[in-house]
């Protein structure tokens, strides 16, 4: 079988060496052994950071993840997760395309001063909200 080592790794994936490590680290890739000082991977490798560059895509953390992988050389993907991921991510597209109409109309309106303008308020009172919920979270007490 042939290896890839930490260099050839990295240069496929676009990742750096050191960013491999830390993956090793958090058990998410797995090295086979060294040659020389250098750590060496089963080509398989590149295929598994594409999923974990994918799963960082989708808004999953390391630790999900690392839980989606567990200790398997497959994913044990489990899709009610994947569901309520698919879920936010359409509200996050609605939110950004109700930002988007927002600003592209700000950007023509005829008001006189974007503050006059009722579109540009409800824009401004959604964002100011939307900070304040921010805001009151993070000073809530953890359970």
């Amino acid at each position: 079988m042939i290896l890839l080592d930490i260099a050839e790794v990295s240069k496929r994936s676009g990742l750096p060496a050191a960013t491999l490590r830390f993956y090793e680290e958090k058990g998410l890739i797995e090295s086979l052994g060294r040659r020389g000082l250098r750590r060496t991977f089963d080509p398989g490798v590149i295929e598994r950071l594409a999923l974990i560059a994918l799963g960082r895509m989708a808004g999953f953390s390391l630790d999900d993840i690392a839980g989606i992988f567990g200790g398997g050389a497959r994913p044990e993907i489990d899709r009610s997760l994947l569901m309520v991921r698919a879920e936010e991510v359409g509200r996050k597209i609605q939110q950004l395309e109700a930002l988007k109409r927002g600003l592209e109309h700000a950007a023509v309106c005829p008001a006189r001063d974007h503050l006059e303008c009722p579109s540009f308020q409800r824009l401004t009172n959604i964002a100011g909200a939307r900070m304040t919920r921010a805001r009151s979270r993070r000073r809530a007490p953890r359970r």
